[in-house]
């Protein structure tokens, strides 16, 4: 460790990736920021629903966090497991259950929740680009806790820096690395957040169903696209064909797809807004 201290422009933050243990039961940064995540998508989701022009009720948002939670972590392992570490499972599969130990797929987990909210939107006769965009308004606070956790568990490190903030991971060696967790923290968590918040409480971006659900993948893919560049592929895969990375491969669909749903959106124009009403 002292080695590590005197080569970084940072030291490594030592924070312990587990808040609790106690014999079997052991509680971890990296759960409770999921849960955290989940609590307040619930809570976002429900103050949304206050207002007059709300797509959905409150008892919408209550049912919608068993959805949105199954979602999240079958879209998010079976993410990790098909696009990640498909031969480790192929071999292994009663290791797929063991998600306590890590290994979720955002991208997975994007695609869990879509084709829960589909399921949910279609049930309850709500339109699915209107349900969309509160989600997307919800939806990178979680995120960012979650690249935090990542931080805490000394995981998906950058490529050596010399730059001030620059810090070792155990994992990654002595030199020092760009905490490529925290840029995908403030970009898809913090940044995001705050230009979806602008778009809904300072224009009219509301009245245009889906302009927000695709500014969020748009700029979730830009985001991951560009972090990609300083963030250390996973071992196992490398860079594809030695171009892209696996991230950057995911990310491009949501670029794409984001960058269309907000045209379409701005095509059509604004629209009148009704509540939905049990």
């Amino acid at each position: 460790m002292p080695l590590i201290s005197e080569l970084s422009t940072l030291p490594y933050h030592n924070i312990d990736p587990e808040i609790f243990r106690w014999k079997f039961i052991v509680i971890r940064w990296y759960s409770v920021a999921y849960i955290a995540g989940l609590f307040y998508v619930w809570w976002g989701l429900g103050k949304l629903a206050d207002a007059k022009d709300a797509p959905m009720t409150r008892l919408h948002t209550e049912d919608y966090l068993v959805w949105a939670t199954l979602g999240i972590i079958l879209g998010g392992r079976l993410g990790y497991v098909l696009f990640y570490n498909f031969g480790f499972y192929l071999d292994n599969p009663s290791q797929i259950l063991i998600l306590w130990e890590g290994g979720m797929s955002f991208h997975g987990g994007f695609l869990g929740v879509i084709v829960a909210s589909i399921l949910f939107v279609r049930r309850n006769g709500i339109s699915f680009l209107r349900f969309a965009d509160q989600m997307a308004l919800v939806s990178p606070v979680g995120i960012g806790l979650v690249r935090v956790a990542n931080f805490i568990n000394g995981e998906l490190w950058g490529k050596p820096s010399t730059l001030p903030w620059a810090m070792p991971f155990p994992s990654g060696g002595a030199e020092p690395r760009h905490p490529s967790q925290l840029y995908e923290a403030m970009l898809e968590g913090v940044l995001l957040f705050i230009i979806l918040r602008w778009l809904y409480t300072k224009t009219e971006a509301r009245k245009y169903p889906g302009l927000l659900a695709g500014v969020f993948t748009l700029g979730y893919g830009l985001s991951r696209y560009v972090v990609e560049f300083v963030r250390v592929p996973d071992a196992h895969l490398g860079k594809l064909y030695e171009v892209i990375s696996m991230g950057q491969l995911l990310s491009l669909p949501m670029i794409i797809i984001g960058a269309y749903v907000v045209k379409r959106a701005l095509d059509n124009g604004p629209q009148k807004l009704q509540k939905k009403r049990n």
